[in-house]
């Protein structure tokens, strides 16, 4: 029997003789199957493509690039592949291998299903659950709904069951089911706040956590080698017709509302809350959910924002789908708010796994949470709650909170001074998840975890960012505060004032250009022309960098770094003689290289206007002198202060 490279190479030979078969897509003339553009892997890949995908609006985008003759355009799209970056795929949708829609959606859950074969012996028993929100781009006939319902078909006709929900639901109730349904895997569709015309694949292991190595190389393996689409793969309706195929919207709804009443602490007080709450989905899942939420703690449901209520692949009141932009992204719900009297806002980001937080401290001004403000909020809030409960202290010590290592170290000097655990991970929820679920399995109890990009875990219902139960326990503090006659925005100055200024600085520059930002990492790696790492940026001296990217870190006797090797991406920390921290990144699913830059203080010790100068004098030498934005044709970013206390 021929294998897949021989079929396509005899369909490559084919269509240069004018004979392309029926059985290889009859309906294409020679011409088209192989264009001749003078580069035989483009060539191929057009063939390849053009057989495979049974899609006829993806089919007619490549038809008519090749027809055009734009290889550059053709190349990029169809001569590389998407590789898994923060636990999962995310491209623009649109035809071709690099790109998000349905041959590359099916590839990938054929790729996942016989890794999970290989994994599982009990795969047909476990199962696989599937969820989707609300992205769609009607050039490509593409979904996330579809995309969900073929991915079950790959794994509908391979005979494993398959939990796919009925409709959409936000990213969170995935883990959770993984979990709760005890199945081998979960798959989420979604691009999280991502613009309008990504989409992405998400994938959750066993233990309800993001995936992580070893199991995303060796899914991008199974990939690679199970390429062509099997017969049964294309049948988008199997889903309705199949035994093996379940609903858990209710089940999952229903428990998932339950398991908040764990971190539900004052439900007499909520209910007779003077407070107003605004609520704004971002044109995504979270409106019906947050809802429910708010009843579960006692709460009357939060007012939503009318234009942002409903799902929109469009996006169409917002700049951009992501409420960590801040106030310029809020304006509607601040509006709202303000015309009804709510003094707090909170907003759920498209597929309803981050938070965004507003107060009303005065009349007519607004305090926009940062993340790391956030945090060092609800990292209180939990663990005073928890102290409330256990007057044995001895408990203390198997509890524990978590943050990234580019997040504010707030909860590290919290922990310090009360007496509980605090460690870092990598950047991304799939370090912090797999983590939490370790320190669970050994005993410990993880009453908070976050990432400064606005995502919260407030207890381990979910091992994973989930702004719904984030959203109402914030309602449910803002509630308790009201109480004592403070706001939030007090309550943050008083944890500050308890515990240490924290100050830091967060933002990005864009560069679309892969090797460009390889080479100024490789800059900070032989600064000076040497191999060696910077002394020094601007007037600060650096006493310790730690290098992730190639495991190095020079305040560890041995020279290794504590936190995993991550070869496939750019991280580098800095450490400060004045104490500050600073990190450069490269994120895992956009465009971006990042900065975060914190200065902390003791306590009652802080000078805030000379510690905010000293932080942007920092930030601007980090970006001028190691970034060279303007050498480089970074697009740039405003920075922004991520603590303000007003």
């Amino acid at each position: 029997m021929p294998g897949e490279g021989d079929k396509l190479e005899e369909l490559y030979h084919l269509g240069r003789s004018g004979e392309a078969m029926g059985e290889y897509g009859g309906d294409l003339n020679a011409n088209l199957l192989c264009p001749d553009t003078g580069d035989p892997q483009l060539d191929k890949a057009v063939v390849q493509w053009m057989t495979w995908d049974q899609n006829p609006q993806t089919r007619a985008q490549i038809e008519s690039l090749a027809r055009e003759g734009k290889r550059q355009e053709l190349r990029e799209r169809l001569c590389s592949r998407m590789t898994f970056g923060t636990a999962g795929l995310r491209a623009p949708m649109g035809a071709g291998f690099a790109l998000i829609n349905d041959l590359t959606v099916i590839q990938s859950t054929q790729g996942m299903h016989r890794y999970l074969e290989k994994s599982f012996p009990d795969l047909r028993r476990r199962g696989v659950v599937i969820g989707y929100d609300t992205r769609g781009q009607e050039a490509s006939n593409c979904s996330s709904e579809r995309l969900a319902r073929l991915a079950a078909a790959v794994l509908l006709s391979r005979n494993v069951p398959v939990f796919l929900f009925s409709t959409y639901v936000p990213t969170p109730f995935v883990p959770y089911a993984v979990r709760k349904l005890g199945t081998a895997a979960g798959v989420m569709v979604t691009a999280s706040h991502n613009p309008k015309e990504d989409n992405g694949y998400k994938v959750y292991w066993k233990n309800g956590a993001q995936i992580a190595s070893p199991h995303d190389k060796e899914i991008l393996k199974c990939i690679e080698e199970s390429l062509e689409p099997w017969s049964d793969s294309w049948k988008e309706n199997l889903a309705d017709s199949s035994d093996l195929r379940s609903d858990p919207l209710e089940k999952i709804c229903r428990s998932y509302m339950e398991d908040l009443k764990l971190v539900c602490f004052h439900r007499e007080l909520n209910t007779k809350t003077p407070l107003k709450f605004v609520h704004t989905a971002f044109h995504g899942v979270g409106h019906e959910y947050v809802q429910q939420a708010f009843r579960v703690f006692g709460f009357l449901p939060p007012l939503p924002v009318p234009e942002q209520k409903d799902p929109d692949p469009e996006f169409s009141t917002v700049r951009s789908p992501n409420p960590e932009e801040g106030e310029s992204v809020l304006e509607l719900s601040l509006r709202l708010a303000e015309k009804e009297g709510a003094r707090v806002v909170v907003a759920t980001d498209p597929d309803a796994d981050r938070l965004a937080v507003a107060e009303q401290y005065e009349p007519g001004r607004w305090k926009v949470f940062t993340g790391n403000e956030m945090a060092a909020l609800l990292g209180w809030w939990l663990f005073w709650n928890w102290r409330e409960k256990h007057a044995d202290m001895a408990d203390l010590d198997r509890v524990y909170m978590l943050a990234t290592t580019v997040s504010s170290k707030i909860l590290r000097t919290i922990a310090r001074r009360e007496g509980f655990h605090f460690e870092e991970t990598l950047p991304g929820f799939k370090w912090i998840g797999n983590r939490v679920k370790e320190l669970m399995d050994k005993g410990n109890e993880v009453l908070f975890a976050f990432e400064e990009s606005i995502g919260f875990m407030c207890g381990t219902s979910v091992l994973d960012k989930d702004g719904v139960s984030a959203a109402v326990v914030v309602a449910e503090m803002a509630a308790y505060l009201e109480t004592r006659n403070f706001t939030m925005t007090q309550q943050l100055a008083h944890i500050y004032e308890v515990y240490g200024l924290h100050i830091s600085e967060t933002s990005y520059l864009i560069c679309h250009d892969p090797p460009t930002v390889n080479r100024i990492f490789a800059r900070l790696r032989n600064f000076g022309g040497e191999v060696r790492y910077p002394l020094s940026c601007g007037e600060h001296s650096i006493t310790h960098i730690r290098d992730v990217t190639t495991g190095y870190d020079s305040s560890q006797r041995s020279g290794k770094s504590v936190l995993p090797i991550t070869k496939n991406s750019q991280m580098v920390t800095f450490t400060f003689q004045n104490g500050s921290v600073a990190t450069l990144r490269t994120s895992g699913t956009e465009p971006k290289i990042k900065y975060y830059a914190e200065l902390c203080a003791a306590p009652g010790k802080s000078d805030l206007s000379s510690m905010r100068e000293e932080l942007r004098k920092l930030t601007a030498a980090l970006v001028e002198d190691f970034l060279e934005p303007d050498r480089n044709n970074l697009t740039r970013r405003s920075s922004r202060e991520s603590e303000k206390l007003l």
